[in-house]
């Protein structure tokens, strides 16, 4: 049988990509729309041709629920849905402070085995070849990575998408937000968290705004790698969002919007690029592999709960580091 799915949040990461994926699968069935702003809800509710509601605990008759919606709303949604005894998809961060991730403690064993979070490029082949790369030894070690994060640029033609942004900041700077993805990557690479965040920095561009926009840190990983991250949000412009990563005998350069890698190994130069875009491969890869916990293929979500706690532990470290707390 065919798993019949809702999609609870209806913004620009429900529309912009969890939306398409469950379009474009054929093993699921999109059975409810959920948001509570009519305008939205109605919206999506012509163009997909499923019935919409205003809030979760109205729908009936689904296997599955994907939440797209804001952290400071996920967490009770979470606990809802797998208490319900429906598979859930988070997306990250899974709440916007350890504290309030302590309501997933309701949770047995059983109802955490349904949640899958949506550290959704953890999926990207990008990801699984560098670290490929990393064990081989291509690149030697320690290495010294610079992660620079920005995204969601301040466009004044756009006041709608700036607010909401600026909504967002309201609940923590853009590492609580972004770093539940970024240190999800590098646990994934260098083969677990952090063992010390040695310091960190926030900027904020202009007056008015609940947290500094601008934000980074150093930090520890095994094997005597060294982070330095960097998150950005709300400029008028904003500089090239990559990932390098440098050892004594290899450099890696990572394109923030596409993954596309660069190897230099001092002797030849080698790109590798995926296909189709990002977005699409990482969005799909994860639906696949939620539909696989949904109907047994796979015995645990992955990432799972503990994953998705784990990277907003070190996000929370971060941004005490950085002074936001």
């Amino acid at each position: 049988m065919t798993p019949a799915i809702a999609l609870v949040g209806l913004g620009d990461i429900a529309l912009g990509a969890h939306l398409p994926a469950l379009l474009r699968s054929h093993d699921v069935r999109i059975a409810a729309l959920v948001d509570p702003d009519a305008e939205r809800r109605e919206s999506a509710a012509f163009a997909v041709g499923a019935p919409s509601y205003p809030d979760l605990s109205e729908v009936d008759g689904v296997d599955g629920v994907v939440l797209a919606t804001p952290p400071w709303v996920t967490t009770g949604l979470v606990v809802e849905a797998a208490k319900a005894g429906r598979f859930v998809l988070a997306e990250k961060p899974i709440a916007t402070s350890l504290a309030e991730a302590k309501a997933l403690d309701a949770l047995t064993e059983h109802e955490r085995a349904r949640v899958q979070v949506g550290l959704t490029y953890r999926h990207d082949p990008a990801l699984e070849l560098l670290r490929e790369w990393i064990a081989e030894g291509r690149l030697g070690g320690p290495l010294l990575v610079r992660a620079h994060i920005y995204d969601e640029r301040r466009d004044e033609s756009d006041p709608a998408h700036a607010a909401r942004l600026e909504e967002t900041l309201r609940h923590g700077m853009p590492v609580v937000h972004e770093g539940a993805h970024v240190f999800d990557w590098f646990s994934f690479l260098f083969g677990g968290p952090p063992s010390e965040i040695r310091d960190g920095w926030s900027l904020a561009t202009r007056q008015g705004l609940a947290e500094p926009n601008l934000c980074g840190a150093r930090l520890d990983y095994p094997q005597g790698t060294v982070v330095l991250a960097e998150f950005g949000w709300l400029t008028g412009a904003l500089p090239r969002c990559e990932i390098s990563v440098l050892g004594d005998r290899g450099h890696v350069l990572i394109d923030g919007g596409t993954f596309d890698l660069t190897l230099d190994d001092g002797r030849s130069v080698e790109k590798v690029a995926f296909e189709p875009d990002r977005a699409t491969r990482c969005f799909d890869r994860q639906l696949t592999r939620f539909v696989e916990l949904m109907t047994g293929v796979r015995r645990a979500p992955s990432p799972d709960l503990a994953d998705g706690l784990a990277a907003l532990a070190t996000s929370e470290r971060v941004a005490t580091e950085m002074g936001a707390r």
